[in-house]
């Protein structure tokens, strides 16, 4: 009996620790002013504001269409001081960024989920992210 709790212990700490290691991914996002609509995804349907276009890395041929993303601010690109305001948003892919593949961008955050982590000044920050 003691051997079967044991057993049980081990592996509910097992399956603790896989989900909690899972790891942000590391890019950059910067920031897209209204009208958000239409949409690669959702054409004109009215999504909220807390959305993001994905860029090529996460696109997937629009798979990335209604996926949700954890979005931290980590530090700034350029030299505004200060440009993360703590915390994160949780953002809906509604649309592509074919742009940001050049400019090396992530996703491209509406300017309201931008406002929420970071300073709009910085107009470019680098993020952590997780679906």
């Amino acid at each position: 009996m003691a051997l079967m709790k044991s057993s049980m212990v081990v592996a509910a700490m097992v399956m603790v620790a896989l989900v909690s290691s899972v790891a942000a991914v590391p890019g950059i996002a910067t920031f897209y002013t209204p009208p958000y609509t239409p949409s690669s995804c959702f054409g004109f349907q009215d999504r909220g504001v807390l959305i993001a276009a994905a860029g090529d890395s996460i696109w997937g041929n629009r798979a990335a269409c209604g996926r949700r993303y954890t979005v931290r601010c980590t530090g700034g690109t350029n030299a505004v001081p200060n440009p993360c305001r703590g915390g994160s948003v949780t953002v809906t892919i509604v649309d592509y960024c074919p742009g940001c593949a050049s400019r090396g961008v992530t996703m491209d955050l509406s300017q309201e989920a931008f406002a929420m982590i970071a300073n709009p000044d910085a107009g470019r920050i680098q993020i952590d992210y997780t679906q």
